[in-house]
């Protein structure tokens, strides 16, 4: 077998970017990453599904309070102080991620600014870094009782707040976009105040210029939610919540998305194998939604055992030949199959996959080694809208 394997039927041309995107956030420890429009639902979308996260990690309290209050901040500043491209310049999504290590969270946004604004930003965040804490809380009546409460002086609280709730310093980097504007990267650690620094993991001196390689890659795939290594069947519920409140899409082309987001979801929890060792029922994969012209692209990515890729190959090229009553008629038989078991319900999940998409489903393989492959699955949906 080669080390890469594509349908017949179609050339995926992004064969290879789901493991490589993968890769990218399981070494960064990234949990969610969202690229698109901010609206006012977005943060309590996010912070619903961080508590989730919360739960499972049993975070101090303090550590909670931190982590909600950067995120609503830092998601806020976006969608207040964003840049807008002109009609001559293409669209630049702001983005938003979480990185988890043991006792901390990095908060990591994105989001055009005017060139203009740069010295200015510069300098506001040079000062809030060079604050101890009680000078950062001084600072901070001293803005609320100027009378220059403007734009750039909310971008000011902003930050200010980022600074003492986080306690840590502000990490930052900006990014030429065009002659009138640049992307602004601004990344924020959060620790907890009961946590033992000798026992924590060093933080990682290279995680915001990771996240800014990773950023050209989003681009160039048009992704805009992504979800990896926090599948199991109790946080299923949290991730579709998200996803479904932050389309925006007609009620039909949501309720296909949906259904199929489901079924690949349940693939991943059901099928997926982490080759780490690691016994959790959280299952290593990855998740997430692209664009490409009129086609909704539905991707998820996981490991598979070697001796299972014929198998799935030959299942795959059989669902992608079959018409509508050749294909109702092979999920009937695959249903009422009992001799079958494991087998039968990926059969009927890649079955159904095809039923509700309509279209051919695009696959790849990635050898890892002897063992294990990396197995992407790409569904299509035709964008009428």
């Amino acid at each position: 077998m080669t080390s890469e394997t594509i349908t017949q039927e179609k050339t995926d041309k992004g064969a290879g970017a789901t493991f490589r995107i993968f890769k990218l956030l399981s070494t960064e420890n990234l949990n969610y990453i969202y690229r698109g429009n901010f609206t006012k639902n977005f943060t309590k979308n996010i912070i619903a599904l961080a508590d989730n996260s919360f739960k499972d990690e049993m975070a101090p309290s303090d550590l909670k309070r931190k982590v909600y209050h950067v995120m609503v901040e830092g998601v806020q500043n976006i969608s207040r102080h964003q840049a807008k491209p002109s009609q001559m310049e293409d669209v630049v999504f702001a983005f938003f991620t979480i990185k988890h290590e043991t006792g901390k969270y990095f908060l990591t946004t994105g989001n055009l600014v005017e060139n203009s604004q740069i010295d200015n930003l510069t300098s506001r965040i040079n000062q809030v870094n060079n604050l101890t804490k009680e000078q950062l809380k001084d600072y901070h009546k001293e803005v609320l009782r100027s009378a220059r409460i403007s734009q750039q002086g909310g971008a000011g609280l902003g930050l200010i707040d980022i600074a003492r709730r986080s306690g840590d310093k502000l990490n930052f980097q900006f990014n030429p976009v065009s002659d009138s504007l640049s992307y602004f990267y601004l990344q924020t650690e959060i620790s907890s105040e009961q946590s033992n620094p000798e026992n924590q993991f060093n933080s990682n001196n290279n995680s915001l210029l990771n996240i800014i390689n990773l950023h050209p890659l989003l681009n160039e795939e048009n992704i805009s939610i992504i979800f990896c290594n926090s599948f199991y069947q109790e946080h299923l519920l949290d991730m579709l919540s998200f996803l479904e409140n932050q389309m925006a899409d007609s009620n039909k082309l949501k309720r296909q998305i949906f259904n199929i987001m489901i079924e690949m979801f349940q693939n991943i929890i059901k099928h997926a194998f982490n080759i780490d060792g690691s016994t959790s029922e959280e299952k290593q994969g990855i998740f997430y939604i692209s664009e490409i012209e009129n086609k909704i692209c539905l991707t998820s990515g996981n490991y598979v055992e070697a001796k299972q890729v014929s198998n799935i190959i030959k299942l795959i090229n059989n669902i992608n030949n079959l018409d509508k009553v050749e294909l109702d008629n092979f999920y009937k038989r695959q249903l009422f199959d009992t001799n079958q078991t494991n087998n039968n319900s990926a059969g009927l999940g890649l079955i159904d996959l095809k039923i509700k998409s309509g279209n051919p489903l695009i696959y790849n393989f990635h050898e890892i080694n002897y063992q294990y492959t990396f197995f992407t699955l790409k569904v299509q949906i035709l964008n009428q809208e």
